[in-house]
């Protein structure tokens, strides 16, 4: 399963989808990714940092979103005061 998670004020948002059922246009998994696309487009617009996350792998700053990511995580811009 990915997953794409967004670090917000209570937590964090999440959307995940298959990869498979995606692969085999799955109309489920393509709503998903397509939620996850808009999700991180609003996110980066907004200033936050993407990054692609994999176990064993140091994560990789993404400036695009990636539907073959195991994990994406999202972090927002740090708001000074």
């Amino acid at each position: 399963m990915a997953v794409l998670r967004i670090l917000n004020g209570s937590g964090d948002t999440s959307i995940s989808w298959d990869p498979d059922r995606l692969a085999a246009s799955d109309p489920e998994a393509e709503a998903a990714v397509r939620e996850a696309e808009r999700l991180f487009a609003q996110a980066r617009a907004n200033g936050a940092v993407a990054f692609r996350i994999a176990a064993d792998k140091p994560a990789t700053k993404l400036n695009e979103f990636d539907r073959t990511a195991e994990e994406i995580l999202i972090v927002p811009a740090m708001v000074g005061g």
